[in-house]
């Protein structure tokens, strides 16, 4: 893998449309549908803004063009994916995580439907696919963070059905969906199984949760209380709510990367376009041989992460596990794309450090991912334990 910060993909014939067409709809269509819409990263999104863009994502090919040819998709590998969620990421846009379904689209439910019955999948994710409704994963509460198994909402049984009881918080996508893929502690046992649930049910709250550090109007707490699910809204079998919600981690785990490798990419793009014009001492800052130590360090931990994730990809498309590799992934990419963000931010100076300037949003976003789908200390006993055992 050879350094480009615009990879121009010729090795990949089947690929380079895809990304050239992708990339002329995120710098134009969309970013045209922004500024006409005056939205910004922090702006609160409500279901009128975004589904106008899922739909005209999948008119174009791109929402769940992973997925298989019969649910509409092209069939990607992880890595042909990974590509793809790098361009997004490194977009710009406001809007960037609507174009391949991140946002409560298919690539949230792509994961459950080989645990959904031809029921389920007629009702609840083809219309997700097509950009009709949308999904979350409910997992987290206020006391079950990586402890999964503290987790309190239980699923008392009533009938062929059940009744849940309980508080999910960051349940990402939450404001705007239709149901969760919530999963909840079988009463009296110490097994846990996973529900759809519809959002607008009796018993069923959404309410607005916290605002993270990157100002996304983006998380619901959803509070149940006695509230049925019919048997016909369990997702596989009982017993496997754990295996489903945590199920394709390494892969999940990988597949986050690229997008952060796509904010390090784009904070390096504008610190280089920064260092060329900022006039300083009769030149500029590129000029500056500490300027430019600083982006050599920044593009060399860039492609050092990009390599390595793209490689562990291309061993989990070959059918082989790289467990240890994600997590060492993960790890690295979280803990590099921060530094990147740190330096592009001590470059921009005062410019970089002012709230809604693109550096200032890209350093609390990349924050964020060192705790976010497990923090890096959870990734480095990962990696110590598969050394160690």
């Amino acid at each position: 893998m050879t350094f480009d910060l615009q990879p121009g993909y010729d090795d990949q014939p089947d690929l380079q449309p895809i990304v050239l067409a992708l990339r002329d709809y995120l710098s134009g269509e969309l970013a045209d549908y922004e500024r006409a819409h005056d939205l910004g990263p922090e702006s609160p999104f409500d279901r009128s803004v975004l589904q106008p863009v899922w739909k005209r994502s999948r008119e174009l090919g791109f929402y769940g063009i992973h997925l298989p040819p019969e649910y509409g998709g092209r069939g990607l590998t992880n890595t042909e994916l990974a590509v793809l969620k790098e361009e997004v990421g490194a977009s710009g846009r406001a809007l960037f995580h609507c174009v391949l379904g991140d946002m409560g689209g298919p690539l949230r439910a792509g994961a459950i439907f080989e645990h959904a019955t031809p029921a389920q999948i007629e009702r609840y994710l083809r219309p997700v696919v097509e950009g009709e409704r949308a999904c979350c994963f409910s997992l987290t509460e206020p006391d079950a963070g990586s402890d999964v198994r503290a987790m309190r909402t239980t699923a008392t049984p009533d009938g062929d059905g059940w009744r849940l009881s309980g508080h999910k918080v960051f349940s990402t996508a939450g404001p705007f969906a239709d149901f969760a893929v919530l999963v909840a502690r079988m009463a009296g046992e110490e097994a846990y199984s996973a529900f759809l649930v519809d959002l607008d049910a009796d018993g069923c709250q959404v309410d607005a949760g916290d605002i993270p550090l990157s100002g996304q109007h983006i998380e619901a707490d959803i509070v149940l209380d006695d509230c049925y699910v019919g048997p016909d809204q369990l997702l596989g079998a009982m017993g496997e709510g754990l295996r489903i919600g945590l199920g394709r981690v390494t892969t999940n785990r990988l597949l986050h990367c690229p997008t952060i490798l796509g904010h390090a990419r784009r904070l390096l793009e504008v610190t280089i376009e920064h260092a060329r014009s900022r006039r300083v001492s009769g030149g500029t800052l590129a000029d500056l041989q500490s300027i430019q130590h600083k982006i050599a360090d920044m593009a060399t931990a860039y492609y050092a992460a990009r390599s390595m994730t793209y490689d562990a990809l291309a061993a989990l498309d070959q059918g082989r596990r790289p467990s240890m590799e994600a997590f060492m992934c993960k790890l690295f990419v979280a803990e590099n794309a921060f530094r990147i963000a740190d330096e592009a931010m001590q470059i921009h100076g005062k410019a970089g450090m002012v709230r809604g300037s693109e550096v200032e949003w890209l350093f609390r976003r990349l924050r964020m991912f060192r705790v976010l789908t497990g923090s890096s200390e959870i990734q480095k006993n990962g990696i110590a334990k598969a050394l160690l055992r």
